[in-house]
Protein backbone atom coordinates (compact mmCIF):
# COMPACT_ATOMS: atom_id res chain seq x y z
CA UNK A 1 0.00 0.00 0.00
CA UNK A 2 3.39 2.23 0.66
CA UNK A 3 6.12 2.70 -1.25
CA UNK A 4 8.69 4.67 0.10
CA UNK A 5 10.37 7.50 -2.62
CA UNK A 6 12.30 10.22 -0.28
CA UNK A 7 12.82 11.66 3.10
CA UNK A 8 14.54 14.91 3.80
CA UNK A 9 16.69 13.23 6.79
CA UNK A 10 19.94 14.78 6.79
CA UNK A 11 22.67 13.18 8.02
CA UNK A 12 24.82 14.01 11.30
CA UNK A 13 27.38 12.04 12.46
CA UNK A 14 28.64 10.74 9.11
CA UNK A 15 29.62 12.08 5.47
CA UNK A 16 28.40 9.52 3.47
CA UNK A 17 26.42 5.83 4.11
CA UNK A 18 29.27 3.82 2.83
CA UNK A 19 27.97 0.64 4.43
CA UNK A 20 24.54 1.22 3.10
CA UNK A 21 26.19 2.08 -0.30
CA UNK A 22 27.74 -1.10 -0.16
CA UNK A 23 25.63 -3.64 1.02
CA UNK A 24 22.84 -2.42 -2.27
CA UNK A 25 25.74 -2.42 -4.60
CA UNK A 26 26.71 -6.25 -3.17
CA UNK A 27 22.76 -7.58 -3.40
CA UNK A 28 22.60 -5.97 -7.06
CA UNK A 29 25.62 -7.65 -8.21
CA UNK A 30 25.15 -11.11 -6.88
CA UNK A 31 21.54 -10.97 -8.87
CA UNK A 32 23.04 -9.90 -11.85
CA UNK A 33 25.92 -12.55 -11.62
CA UNK A 34 22.90 -15.13 -10.95
CA UNK A 35 20.62 -13.96 -13.55
CA UNK A 36 23.18 -14.93 -16.25
CA UNK A 37 24.31 -18.27 -14.44
CA UNK A 38 23.02 -21.69 -16.54
CA UNK A 39 19.68 -23.05 -14.44
CA UNK A 40 21.60 -25.63 -12.54
CA UNK A 41 24.16 -23.40 -11.43
CA UNK A 42 21.63 -20.72 -9.89
CA UNK A 43 20.26 -24.31 -8.52
CA UNK A 44 23.40 -24.68 -6.55
CA UNK A 45 23.39 -21.40 -5.35
CA UNK A 46 20.03 -20.99 -3.81
CA UNK A 47 20.38 -24.52 -2.26
CA UNK A 48 24.15 -24.19 -1.24
CA UNK A 49 23.93 -20.52 -0.40
CA UNK A 50 19.77 -20.21 1.25
CA UNK A 51 18.74 -20.82 4.19
CA UNK A 52 16.41 -24.24 5.15
CA UNK A 53 15.04 -24.83 7.98
CA UNK A 54 15.05 -28.43 7.68
CA UNK A 55 18.47 -28.50 7.63
CA UNK A 56 19.42 -26.21 10.38
CA UNK A 57 16.92 -26.51 12.37
CA UNK A 58 14.78 -30.13 11.63
CA UNK A 59 17.79 -32.65 11.40
CA UNK A 60 18.12 -32.99 7.50
CA UNK A 61 20.84 -33.47 5.57
CA UNK A 62 21.98 -31.57 2.14
CA UNK A 63 23.32 -33.65 -0.89
CA UNK A 64 26.98 -32.78 -0.12
CA UNK A 65 27.23 -31.88 -3.87
CA UNK A 66 24.93 -28.70 -3.05
CA UNK A 67 27.10 -27.56 0.43
CA UNK A 68 28.76 -24.27 -0.84
CA UNK A 69 29.67 -22.91 2.62
CA UNK A 70 28.80 -24.18 6.17
CA UNK A 71 25.27 -24.12 7.38
CA UNK A 72 25.48 -21.57 10.05
CA UNK A 73 26.59 -19.41 7.41
CA UNK A 74 23.18 -19.49 5.71
CA UNK A 75 21.81 -17.31 8.14
CA UNK A 76 23.56 -14.71 6.26
CA UNK A 77 24.41 -15.76 2.92
CA UNK A 78 20.92 -15.99 2.31
CA UNK A 79 19.81 -12.54 2.59
CA UNK A 80 22.27 -11.74 -0.78
CA UNK A 81 19.97 -13.57 -3.24
CA UNK A 82 16.99 -12.77 -5.24
CA UNK A 83 14.34 -14.42 -6.85
CA UNK A 84 13.42 -11.47 -9.47
CA UNK A 85 14.51 -7.79 -10.03
CA UNK A 86 11.23 -7.00 -8.33
CA UNK A 87 11.92 -8.89 -5.63
CA UNK A 88 15.49 -7.09 -5.35
CA UNK A 89 13.94 -3.74 -6.34
CA UNK A 90 11.25 -3.52 -3.29
CA UNK A 91 14.11 -4.62 -0.67
CA UNK A 92 16.69 -2.05 -1.89
CA UNK A 93 14.15 1.03 -2.27
CA UNK A 94 13.64 0.19 1.47
CA UNK A 95 17.66 0.00 2.24
CA UNK A 96 17.94 2.90 0.12
CA UNK A 97 15.42 5.29 1.52
CA UNK A 98 15.92 4.47 5.38
CA UNK A 99 19.52 2.95 5.57
CA UNK A 100 21.18 6.01 5.27
CA UNK A 101 19.87 7.46 8.54
CA UNK A 102 20.20 4.34 10.49
CA UNK A 103 23.82 3.90 9.62
CA UNK A 104 24.57 7.47 10.52
CA UNK A 105 23.11 6.78 14.47
CA UNK A 106 25.01 3.79 15.14
CA UNK A 107 28.16 3.91 13.12
CA UNK A 108 29.53 2.10 9.96
CA UNK A 109 30.75 -0.60 11.71
CA UNK A 110 28.17 -1.21 14.01
CA UNK A 111 25.21 -0.61 11.28
CA UNK A 112 26.85 -3.38 9.49
CA UNK A 113 27.29 -6.06 12.34
CA UNK A 114 23.56 -5.11 12.78
CA UNK A 115 22.40 -5.27 9.20
CA UNK A 116 23.67 -9.12 9.25
CA UNK A 117 22.30 -9.33 12.81
CA UNK A 118 18.64 -8.47 11.43
CA UNK A 119 19.17 -11.04 8.61
CA UNK A 120 19.87 -13.64 11.48
CA UNK A 121 17.04 -12.88 13.27
CA UNK A 122 14.74 -12.82 10.29
CA UNK A 123 16.23 -16.30 9.11
CA UNK A 124 15.75 -17.96 12.28
CA UNK A 125 12.06 -16.61 12.96
CA UNK A 126 11.38 -18.25 9.97
CA UNK A 127 13.01 -21.13 10.67
CA UNK A 128 10.93 -21.48 14.05
CA UNK A 129 7.58 -20.98 12.17
CA UNK A 130 8.43 -23.57 9.17
CA UNK A 131 10.79 -25.69 11.01
CA UNK A 132 10.26 -28.97 8.48
CA UNK A 133 10.57 -26.41 5.35
CA UNK A 134 12.99 -27.81 2.49
CA UNK A 135 12.47 -24.62 0.42
CA UNK A 136 15.54 -22.26 0.82
CA UNK A 137 14.60 -18.32 1.89
CA UNK A 138 16.42 -16.11 -0.09
CA UNK A 139 15.71 -12.40 0.24
CA UNK A 140 17.25 -9.91 2.24
CA UNK A 141 13.74 -8.68 3.88
CA UNK A 142 14.64 -10.11 7.41
CA UNK A 143 17.55 -7.21 7.46
CA UNK A 144 15.74 -4.69 5.72
CA UNK A 145 12.82 -5.33 8.07
CA UNK A 146 15.23 -4.42 10.72
CA UNK A 147 16.21 -1.51 9.25
CA UNK A 148 12.91 -0.34 9.10
CA UNK A 149 11.94 -1.05 12.91
CA UNK A 150 15.27 1.24 13.31
CA UNK A 151 14.25 4.20 11.44
CA UNK A 152 10.52 4.07 13.12
CA UNK A 153 12.67 4.03 16.33
CA UNK A 154 14.73 6.93 15.65
CA UNK A 155 12.91 9.45 13.34
CA UNK A 156 8.59 8.77 13.51
CA UNK A 157 8.46 12.00 13.34
CA UNK A 158 10.29 13.00 10.12
CA UNK A 159 8.19 13.25 6.67
CA UNK A 160 8.41 10.96 4.23
CA UNK A 161 7.63 10.97 0.44
CA UNK A 162 5.83 7.64 -0.22
CA UNK A 163 3.36 6.34 -2.71
CA UNK A 164 0.14 5.60 -2.21
CA UNK A 165 -2.27 2.79 -3.70
CA UNK A 166 1.22 3.14 -6.17
CA UNK A 167 -0.81 6.51 -7.44
CA UNK A 168 -0.55 9.36 -5.21
CA UNK A 169 3.01 10.27 -4.09
CA UNK A 170 2.53 12.01 -0.67
CA UNK A 171 4.67 13.72 2.30
CA UNK A 172 3.85 11.74 5.70
CA UNK A 173 5.46 11.33 9.07
CA UNK A 174 6.99 8.36 8.83
CA UNK A 175 5.17 6.91 11.46
CA UNK A 176 2.42 6.53 9.57
CA UNK A 177 3.09 4.55 6.75
CA UNK A 178 6.40 2.10 9.04
CA UNK A 179 3.52 1.56 11.79
CA UNK A 180 1.10 0.18 9.27
CA UNK A 181 3.89 -1.21 7.29
CA UNK A 182 5.12 -3.29 10.62
CA UNK A 183 1.82 -4.03 11.70
CA UNK A 184 0.99 -6.15 8.53
CA UNK A 185 4.07 -8.17 8.83
CA UNK A 186 2.48 -9.43 12.05
CA UNK A 187 -1.20 -9.96 10.88
CA UNK A 188 0.12 -11.64 7.65
CA UNK A 189 2.38 -14.25 9.30
CA UNK A 190 -1.26 -15.25 11.75
CA UNK A 191 -3.28 -15.35 8.24
CA UNK A 192 -0.87 -16.27 6.06
CA UNK A 193 2.16 -17.83 7.66
CA UNK A 194 2.65 -20.69 5.05
CA UNK A 195 2.88 -18.51 1.73
CA UNK A 196 5.99 -18.07 0.14
CA UNK A 197 6.48 -15.01 1.09
CA UNK A 198 8.14 -15.33 4.64
CA UNK A 199 6.35 -13.18 6.82
CA UNK A 200 8.29 -14.88 9.47
CA UNK A 201 11.92 -13.17 8.57
CA UNK A 202 10.24 -10.07 8.17
CA UNK A 203 8.63 -10.38 11.81
CA UNK A 204 12.21 -11.92 13.10
CA UNK A 205 13.72 -8.73 11.58
CA UNK A 206 11.49 -5.66 12.81
CA UNK A 207 11.76 -7.51 16.37
CA UNK A 208 15.77 -7.40 16.60
CA UNK A 209 16.06 -3.98 14.80
CA UNK A 210 13.97 -2.81 17.40
CA UNK A 211 15.76 -4.57 20.16
CA UNK A 212 19.36 -3.59 18.71
CA UNK A 213 19.04 -0.07 17.82
CA UNK A 214 18.92 0.74 21.51
CA UNK A 215 22.27 -0.66 22.31
CA UNK A 216 23.94 0.22 18.92
CA UNK A 217 22.46 3.69 18.23
CA UNK A 218 25.57 6.37 19.20
CA UNK A 219 25.75 7.77 22.73
CA UNK A 220 23.90 10.89 22.78
CA UNK A 221 21.63 9.55 19.61
CA UNK A 222 18.09 10.29 20.95
CA UNK A 223 14.93 7.58 20.22
CA UNK A 224 11.67 9.14 18.45
CA UNK A 225 13.10 12.72 17.63
CA UNK A 226 13.13 14.09 21.22
CA UNK A 227 15.96 16.47 20.64
CA UNK A 228 18.89 17.82 18.22
CA UNK A 229 22.23 16.92 18.69
CA UNK A 230 24.58 18.85 16.73
CA UNK A 231 27.64 16.04 16.02
CA UNK A 232 31.16 17.55 16.89
CA UNK A 233 32.72 15.23 14.56
CA UNK A 234 31.47 17.19 11.71
CA UNK A 235 30.61 20.01 13.38
CA UNK A 236 34.19 22.33 12.27
CA UNK A 237 33.14 21.41 8.45
CA UNK A 238 29.47 23.15 8.87
CA UNK A 239 28.27 26.37 7.95
CA UNK A 240 26.16 28.75 10.36
CA UNK A 241 22.70 28.32 9.80
CA UNK A 242 19.80 29.02 12.61
CA UNK A 243 17.92 25.55 13.47
CA UNK A 244 14.71 27.52 13.06
CA UNK A 245 14.90 27.57 9.61
CA UNK A 246 14.51 23.85 9.18
CA UNK A 247 10.70 23.06 8.43
CA UNK A 248 8.64 21.00 9.81
CA UNK A 249 8.80 18.63 7.23
CA UNK A 250 12.78 18.92 6.83
CA UNK A 251 13.07 21.20 4.10
CA UNK A 252 15.61 24.34 4.75
CA UNK A 253 14.86 27.72 3.63
CA UNK A 254 17.24 29.56 0.57
CA UNK A 255 19.71 30.38 3.40
CA UNK A 256 20.61 27.42 5.20
CA UNK A 257 22.83 24.88 4.62
CA UNK A 258 23.18 22.51 2.33
CA UNK A 259 20.96 19.01 2.69
CA UNK A 260 23.73 16.75 4.56
CA UNK A 261 24.80 19.69 6.37
CA UNK A 262 24.64 19.87 10.73
CA UNK A 263 21.68 21.86 11.77
CA UNK A 264 23.65 24.69 14.39
CA UNK A 265 23.61 28.36 14.64
CA UNK A 266 27.34 30.18 15.03
CA UNK A 267 26.86 31.22 18.60
CA UNK A 268 24.53 28.56 19.97
CA UNK A 269 25.51 26.16 22.40
CA UNK A 270 25.05 22.14 21.64
CA UNK A 271 21.75 20.69 22.81
CA UNK A 272 22.12 17.78 24.43
CA UNK A 273 20.38 16.46 23.09
CA UNK A 274 17.85 -35.85 3.69
CA UNK A 275 18.71 -34.08 -0.02
CA UNK A 276 15.84 -31.66 0.02
CA UNK A 277 12.96 -31.80 -2.56
CA UNK A 278 13.16 -29.01 -4.54
CA UNK A 279 9.79 -26.82 -3.81
CA UNK A 280 9.11 -23.02 -3.84
CA UNK A 281 11.13 -20.64 -2.50
CA UNK A 282 10.52 -18.17 0.29
CA UNK A 283 11.05 -15.03 -0.46
CA UNK A 284 10.94 -12.30 1.91
CA UNK A 285 8.94 -10.12 -0.50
Amino acid sequence: MFIPLHDRNALKHIRKQYVTLGLIAANVITYALASVMPDAAYELGVYGLGFIPAILLGGATLDPSLVLVPEGATYITYSFLHGSWLHLGSNMLFLWVFGDNVEDAMGHLKFLLFYLACAAAGALVHGLVLPTSQAPLIGASGAVSGVVAAYLMLHPKVRVWVLVFMRFPLPLPAFIPLLFWVGQQFVMLVIDGESNVSWGAHVGGIIAGAVLVLFLRRPGVPLFDRAIVTPKAVRHAAPSVDVATVGPWGQRSSTSASEGDVSATANTRERPAQQPVRKVTHWGR
